[in-house]
């Protein structure tokens, strides 16, 4: 019977166990640009069968908080090459994440560059800028002509991931970024064929699926949804119908594997009437991640039943470098320090204890 510690095959990627660490910001890159801190950061981490990175934007246009890491430039492809490094001399493996923020952004963070999105609606809330939290702004509704400029870019920041050393990529079309905001009818009211119908709205989501597939091979391609998490304003009247949908859509590909959060899942102010994520889990091929506040023995039984065939974890890696054998041995956990997560320096990044 499979556990957390039973090797996975992704994509001819042997992973040793099916401990993920989950993508998260930490916004500690100065222009932009991964560095030598960066690369610690993740080798420390390099026990995980699979890490994600943070996300990198894939475009100046992408760039949502400030010290936010990108794969576009010669530049970052250097920084992200210290990373892949450092990881793999540690026996690791590590995926890019390729993010587009859309509308939650603010001029401020883009020399004063308006953000885009499917629709000219702004989100509640407020965006972290160099100044402090400024109140989110009404997003420039993109043209149609602007769109397969976009998924250009989406496979310029693939093709540099490959450059960088990445074993592989993760689209992040999750929490209410670009992607996500063109899947839900909250963020989408468009009219020609990005909006509107369920084909429409998912069309954005499998042309930059397609092209990054056709750029790196299917099987080095993840992909990640949050149908629950309202984060960023996000809503949908269905998701239950849009995101069954969607992940039918996207076995056409034979991605490597398919990554839902399950955050808010039933909670109040979830982004949309709520439903079984088994269902997702049933209209998916391929192999299946999960994330959402487990622990070892809900991991256990998640991938032991079949619900996953792994379980990432995201504040658990920020604090124990070593979760891997901590969670193998039944060791106590290091206690994350909510006030170092996001900018900084060492504290609170890389100065965590192993065993």
């Amino acid at each position: 019977m499979n556990d957390l510690f039973s090797p996975l095959n992704i994509g001819g990627l042997e992973l040793p166990n099916r401990i993920v660490m989950a993508p998260m910001t930490r916004n500690r890159a100065p222009q932009n640009v991964p560095t030598a801190l960066t690369a610690e950061y993740y080798a420390q981490r390099a026990g995980a069968g699979l890490i994600i990175s943070e996300g990198a934007q894939i475009s100046h246009q992408g760039i949502g908080y400030p010290g936010t890491p990108g794969i576009h430039t010669d530049a970052q492809v250097a920084g992200w090459r210290q990373v892949t490094d450092g990881v793999h001399a540690r026996g690791g493996r590590m995926f890019c994440q390729l993010w587009h923020c859309g509308r939650v952004s603010h001029p401020d963070l883009k020399d004063g560059e308006m953000p885009v999105a499917p629709s000219a609606i702004r989100p509640q809330g407020q965006a972290m800028t160099f100044g402090g939290l400024k109140d989110f702004v009404t997003p420039r509704a993109l043209e149609t002509g602007e769109i397969p400029g976009i998924v250009a870019d989406y496979v310029h920041a693939a093709r540099c991931s490959r450059e960088a050393g990445f074993d592989g990529v993760e689209i992040h079309a999750a929490n209410g970024y670009l992607i996500d905001q063109f899947l839900r009818d909250g963020s989408n009211r468009r009219s020609d064929a990005y909006g509107g119908s369920l084909e429409n709205r998912t069309r954005f989501l499998l042309e930059v699926t397609e092209a990054v597939c056709n750029e790196l091979g299917a099987e080095r391609v993840g992909l990640r949804l949050s149908p629950f998490n309202p984060f960023n304003d996000i809503r949908d009247s269905d998701p239950k119908t849009t995101f069954v949908y969607a992940v039918e859509q996207l076995n056409r590909f034979g991605l490597g594997y398919l990554h839902i959060t399950e955050m808010d899942q039933g909670k109040p102010g979830a982004a949309g009437p709520g439903f079984d994520p088994a269902l997702l889990r049933q209209a998916w091929k391929g192999v299946y991640i999960t994330n959402g506040g487990y622990d070892k023995a809900r991991a256990n039984e998640a991938i032991a039943s079949g619900a996953a065939d792994a379980v990432a974890f995201g504040v658990p890696y920020i604090a124990n470098p070593d979760l891997v054998e901590r969670l193998r041995t039944d060791a106590p956990l290091n206690e994350a320090d909510v006030a170092t997560f996001y900018g900084g320096d060492a504290h609170g990044y890389t100065d965590y204890p192993s065993l």
